[in-house]
């Protein structure tokens, strides 16, 4: 599985068309405790940069915008009830939705894990 990174602080876990997404230890990091989590319908056709999902914290509400163009398969049903999982394990267990690729190229303009962490250590 490769994973890729977003400048918005998206994630997304690549193996064969199949994609997870979430957003990465760094944002959850800045937005402190995740109280809601709205996720995209399944079946739902995402462009790369539309918003996604919507992630509430104690400090803001964030849109989590997808990395790369898509359908949605499945959304992680255990933050209905959990979405504090997104701070536990942003990167494992706190995954927002999965999809289906429809262009596999557009994983060529996102970072690979040194260079988000060269990106986020610039911040």
């Amino acid at each position: 599985m490769t994973r890729y990174f977003t400048a918005d602080h998206e994630w997304i876990a690549v193996e064969g068309d199949t994609a997870t997404v979430g957003i990465t230890d760094y944002a959850q990091s800045q937005l402190g405790d995740i109280t809601f989590v709205e996720l995209p319908a399944v079946g739902a056709s995402l462009g790369k940069g539309d918003s996604a999902s919507v992630v509430d914290s104690v400090k803001a509400a964030s849109d989590v915008y997808a990395p790369v163009s898509g359908a949605v398969t499945e959304v992680n049903p255990a933050l209905e009830d959990a979405p504090e999982l997104v701070n536990s394990a942003p990167e494992g267990e706190g995954w927002l939705w999965k999809m289906t690729l429809s262009d596999a190229g557009q994983l060529d303009g996102l970072m690979d894990e040194a260079a988000y962490a060269a990106y986020v250590a610039g911040l």
